[in-house]
């Protein structure tokens, strides 16, 4: 029974002489059975735990009340071999032979019990938090995209994703911050760690610094227990902090410190924590402006612009709008069950006719609208983007009376040979004064990102 125990087991005489222990008390103590035994169990106690021990050793004997077991919880401090001390849960018993009275204690580290619940409790919450993860998602999956400027978004995730340098993801509202750095986490060496991403214009600014932190209880109404907060969850792997330009101005003195220091403490309490975690920050807003208006601080801005990426707007990505939508509708079509073919080329004119505020996103939601409403195998994106339809399905081009009203694709259509006609009479010149810009009426950069997204191109 003593070599096959967990706990540690000594036996003490009547002197408090050690004279036997088993293998998981040499474990515990860090020596091995010769070191401890012929010594004092005293000497491997606290000076306060070691009167302890001798208050309930010399307990009279004989009394009707007298227990001949104690239970001695987390206040028993005990000494390794090497003088570090550790909080012991200890049994106390009481056993009498020919020499006299004896006593067996059976100790247990009360810290690694602790850390164990510790770890539960993180994996209980980690599997919650996961599990909201997988039913919010939106079914993403790589970066799709061959213009340009997406490889270059490409390019800039290899270099960055193997260090730890902490990232600024830049760019306009549903262009995909979250899927880059999804794809620099599962590039980096911290692959097999956890992701935690937090949203910080979705959480109450009362409850911002119990999330990044987590709380002790009774650190406020309604903290019946102790809660991990995002940070602790992270360890060891990396935290993304969507709309960071969103987070109220006083906590952002404590998200620079986790952020260079890796310390923090939980609200209500006064132990300070260290965290392993890799940064990854995204924001659609202008951080040097909020800077400038007093309402983000400067020196956070500059610990989060170690290495900024900026991801361009749909309207900018030319062919890529064909792509997307291509995976959208298969993605769609395969969750409804349905036989749908890709976006033929009348419907890519009627896509980038279109200057996609709401970025990827809103391609993606009007791709799922479109499949939701189509009956055969052709995409029924017209109805979807016009949100209008007659009896027969397809929109209303021709109101009863009055001039017939263009569609979508032909406006592009127009829209397309009349810049055309602009750049073949100034020699496909855009800016300066004999620029196909000056022609139109509009900006150079206007042109641009029209030519652009309609992908025009000089025929050879």
């Amino acid at each position: 029974l003593l070599e096959s125990a967990l706990d540690a087991i000594l036996v003490l005489d009547s002197r408090r002489i050690i004279t036997r222990v088993n293998p998981a008390a040499e474990r515990l103590f860090g020596c091995t059975a010769e070191d401890l035994l012929g010594e004092r169990m005293t000497d491997y106690l606290t000076e306060s735990s070691a009167a302890q021990l001798e208050a309930f050793c010399n307990e009279p004997r004989g009394h009707p009340e007298s227990p001949h077991q104690w239970w001695i919880p987390r206040d028993f401090i005990a000494r390794r071999w090497d003088h570090t001390v550790f909080p012991a849960e200890i049994t106390l018993s009481r056993f009498e032979t020919r020499d006299g009275v004896c006593h067996s204690l059976i100790l247990r580290n009360a810290d690694e019990r602790l850390e164990a619940e510790r770890r539960i409790r993180m994996l209980t919450q980690e599997t919650e938090y996961l599990r909201e993860m997988v039913r919010d998602a939106p079914g993403g999956g790589d970066l799709v995209g061959r213009s340009d400027c997406m490889r270059a978004v490409r390019d800039a995730i290899g270099q960055v994703a193997a260090t730890d340098a902490t990232v600024l993801v830049l760019g306009e509202t549903g262009t995909g911050k979250e899927l880059v750095a999804r794809s620099i986490h599962r590039l980096s060496l911290r692959a097999d760690k956890p992701l935690v991403l937090v949203n910080c214009a979705a959480i109450p600014a009362t409850l911002i610094e119990s999330e990044f932190f987590g709380h002790e209880k009774g650190a406020f109404t309604g903290a019946v227990q102790r809660r991990e907060g995002r940070f602790a969850m992270a360890d060891g792997g990396s935290i993304f902090l969507d709309e960071i330009g969103e987070l109220p101005i006083e906590l952002q003195a404590k998200l620079l410190r986790v952020v260079q220091e890796g310390e923090f403490e939980p609200l209500g309490g006064n132990r300070t924590l260290k965290v392993d975690v890799r940064v990854v920050a995204a924001t659609h807003r202008d951080l040097r402006q909020r800077v400038a208006d007093g309402l983000f601080r400067e020196d956070l801005f500059f610990r989060l612009n170690v290495f900024p990426i900026t991801i361009p707007p749909l309207r900018q990505r030319g062919r890529d709008i064909e792509l997307l939508a291509d995976a959208f509708t298969l993605r769609f079509a395969r969750r409804l069950g349905k036989q749908i073919d890709p976006p033929c080329p009348e419907l890519c004119q009627l896509l980038h006719g279109y200057d996609w505020p709401g970025n990827v996103r809103e391609l993606q939601n009007v791709i799922e609208r479109a499949v939701i409403l189509t009956t055969g195998s052709r995409l029924a994106l017209a109805r979807a983007m016009s949100g209008v339809s007659g009896p027969s399905g397809e929109s209303e081009a021709h109101p009863a009376n009055g001039p017939r009203v263009l569609t979508a694709a032909e406006m592009a259509a127009l829209e397309c040979a009349n810049i055309r006609r602009a750049l073949d009479a100034c020699g496909w010149k855009v800016a300066g004064a004999d620029g196909a810009a000056r022609l139109l009426g509009m900006p150079p950069s206007t042109l641009s990102s029209r030519i652009k997204s309609l992908d025009i191109r000089r025929e050879a």
